[in-house]
């Protein structure tokens, strides 16, 4: 993937980028990248809890983008992330996108048992109507949630950056497995082992009930002796992947590295990885990571940031130029 920029005709003028409060960092350092500065907003909560936003310039005209990630405390901020587009739209905006590194309710993706919602249908149903003529992701859960949007969009996956890591360490391993959390990433981890030229085993499981629990039966492939990447999409809870890496030394795996895009981390997640033999722990600043909870894992944590592909994707969505070319596609 290259990130290479070139100066270009901007398709849409010059653009503005707006940040909310869930991902301040982020947007801080994708604005770096671009070598802007945030525009001034302010955002009030008032004693009845209810949010109150407004821009300290006019946007009329203009080509905007809202970088909020959607991560804990979800309702507050998908929101504020609507209550902003919706700000920006009454401005009079030329275009507005959407920027969100970790869209909530990605996995109520489906109907799989009787009176259940597809709330991600309904986020994204929410997103267009408060007034976002684009959105620009990461890692959607699943691949069929682009269908639920009717507006365009670039759904992204830093797994790409994830790999160029994975590529340094390579080296010191020894004889180096992927290992997917369970069958339904098989498709994604065989895309790591096949950049990284090395094999790969599963880890069959199976879900029960509706609150986020599931039981590791079984590995398929071989880990013995070898040193171990368990990658996932999110970490949520923790269950899944300490159950994985249980498995994998019950095994005979000798290190394990944990590799996931999304710091979900709810409840007691950290603590839980904390516990772990892992060697490392590598993931994305898609959502943000206490320094409390980073503190945890002695050292142990690598996260990587997200900033530069958010970056030159808004650069090329206002330059109107390919997206698909920064992966050779």
């Amino acid at each position: 993937m290259s990130l290479t920029s070139h100066r270009h005709e901007r398709m849409y003028g010059d653009f503005r980028l707006f940040a909310g409060t869930a991902s301040p960092d982020l947007a801080g350092r994708v604005a770096d990248y671009l070598g802007q500065t945030l525009c001034g907003r302010d955002v009030v909560v008032f004693p009845n809890d209810n949010l109150f936003v407004k821009l300290h310039g006019s946007v009329r005209g203009q080509d905007c983008y809202v970088i909020q990630s959607t991560h804990a405390p979800v309702h507050r901020n998908l929101m504020e992330m609507l209550i902003m587009l919706q700000t920006l739209r009454l401005d009079s905006a030329a275009r507005i996108t959407a920027v969100i590194p970790y869209l909530c309710y990605a996995r109520s993706d489906k109907k799989d048992q009787p009176r259940v919602p597809i709330t991600a249908r309904l986020v994204a149903d929410m997103i267009e109507v408060a007034g976002a003529d684009r959105y620009i992701t990461l890692d959607l859960h699943a691949g069929q949630i682009q269908g639920f949007f009717s507006i365009p969009g670039d759904v992204l996956s830093a797994s790409y950056i994830l790999l160029d890591y994975l590529l340094t360490l390579k080296p010191k391993m020894v004889n180096p497995v992927i290992v997917t959390a369970d069958l339904g990433f098989a498709k994604k981890g065989r895309n790591y082992a096949a950049s990284l030229d090395i094999p790969m085993a599963f880890i069959e499981k199976r879900r029960t009930g509706n609150d986020a629990k599931a039981e590791a039966l079984t590995l398929i492939g071989d880990v013995r002796e070898r040193d171990v990447i368990i990658v996932d999409d999110e970490v949520d809870t923790g269950g899944s992947i300490c159950q994985a890496v249980d498995l994998v030394k019950d095994y005979g795996a000798r290190d394990v590295f944990v590799t996931f895009i999304h710091p979900v981390l709810s409840q007691n997640a950290m603590k839980r990885l904390a516990q772990l033999p892992v060697a490392q722990f590598i993931t994305t600043d898609s959502i943000p990571i206490s320094a409390e909870q980073r503190a945890m894992v002695e050292g142990r944590l690598k996260i990587l940031s997200v900033s530069s592909l958010l970056g030159e994707v808004i650069r090329r969505a206002n330059e109107g130029r390919s997206v698909g070319e920064m992966f050779n596609e």
